[in-house]
């Protein structure tokens, strides 16, 4: 196991499809709300995957990884990681759970904490909330409960402010994907809505303090110019963007709904239908026992009629998690222009 020594840093301010784990970590949390109430990250681990990215990553390409560190009693400690490498299907040899294990027998080789507690993956627009990720991150917290997927968002952390966002699937998602039950009746019973699938973790970034003292001394030379650039007043394509996509994301929605109502349809049809049916049976079988005859024989109705399919609600649950993750972002980047807009206006009343 990989030693690791205590004490040797400082805390910084916090900020708010793949296989599954080829290695497991254990940790001390139980099997209550949730295994873990904090997540920190060493700065170097927030370095590499941002790195990742800017070597790997392209438009709506995203990169994803391994994490890796140790849990200390409801915090996890995230003190490594490493990319998954980029893959064509012309790469059909290509094992990435050998590659997972190669890599964290490696690093235990050289001492280095190697025991997996999750994964993280880059995001376009904030566009995470998908059945692969539900899928990726179910197969890692059924196999380590600690295990968290953080979320890189390198578009917004351009706009000046570094978006790392770690989540984890709450437990009673984590009951209805056990039984891989989606109904409707499943998930009304679980009381599971687009608002109890992700549970967001806080995220604290620790430095030691000789990387502190050397970003000290970076932001010291750093050029003044740089910063006035978060008093832009221009909201770029930035706003365009998250609203186009909110707008396709609602269109999805709708077309859900009406094969929804269409299913609502053509159940309530089929049970008129079967209570007709009953209903001239139990007439003829009158007609016959007044005329002396023997009743019809009992049928089985679920073989005449076989009730609709009804459609997977897990997709309408992504999709409306997927609308409260662009409102929010518009909510967000609203906020900073008005306050720039408000800011700015104050200063033309005040020069004038």
């Amino acid at each position: 196991m990989a030693s690791r020594k205590e004490g040797t840093g400082s805390t910084a301010t916090s900020s708010s499809s793949t296989t599954g784990p080829a290695g497991k970590g254990k940790g001390k949390g139980g099997s209550g709300d949730s295994a873990v109430k904090q997540v920190q990250i060493d700065g170097l681990v927030v370095l590499k995957i941002i790195k990742h990215y800017q070597e790997e990553g392209q438009g709506t390409e995203v990169v994803q990884g391994v994490l890796l560190g140790l849990v200390v009693e409801d915090r996890l400690e995230i003190t490594n990681c490493f990319p998954f490498p980029q893959h064509t299907e012309d790469d059909a040899d290509f094992d990435e759970v050998q590659y997972q294990m190669e890599m964290m027998r490696s690093l235990r080789h050289v001492n280095i904490d190697h025991l997996h507690v999750g994964w993280y993956q880059s995001t376009y627009y904030g566009s995470f909330v998908t059945r692969a990720l539900l899928d990726s991150q179910f197969s890692y917290q059924h196999a380590i409960e600690e295990s968290v997927v953080l979320i890189y968002d390198p578009i917004k952390t351009a706009q000046g402010s570094l978006s790392l966002k770690a989540y984890r699937l709450t437990p009673k998602l984590m009951e209805v994907c056990k039984e891989k039950d989606f109904s409707p009746e499943a998930l009304k019973k679980g009381n599971i809505t687009f608002e109890h699938m992700f549970e967001e973790v806080p995220i604290v970034i620790k430095n030691s303090h000789l990387i502190n003292v050397l970003m000290w001394e970076l932001e010291k030379k750093s050029a003044v110019a740089d910063k006035h650039e978060l008093l832009s007043l221009a909201s770029s394509n930035h706003l365009g963007k998250n609203l186009q996509l909110l707008m396709d994301r609602v269109d999805e929605m709708s077309q859900d709904i009406v094969k929804y109502n269409t299913y609502m349809r053509n159940t309530s049809k089929q049970q008129q239908q079967k209570h007709q049916y009953q209903q001239r049976r139990q007439q003829e079988n009158m007609q016959r026992q007044s005329r002396g005859e023997p009743p019809l024989p009992e049928e089985d109705l679920s073989k005449l009629f076989k009730p609709p399919q009804p459609p997977a609600r897990m997709d309408s649950l992504l999709i409306a998690g997927q609308i409260n993750t662009y409102c929010q972002n518009i909510k967000e980047f609203t906020a900073q222009n008005l306050g720039k807009l408000f800011m700015a206006q104050a200063l033309q009343e005040y020069n004038n």
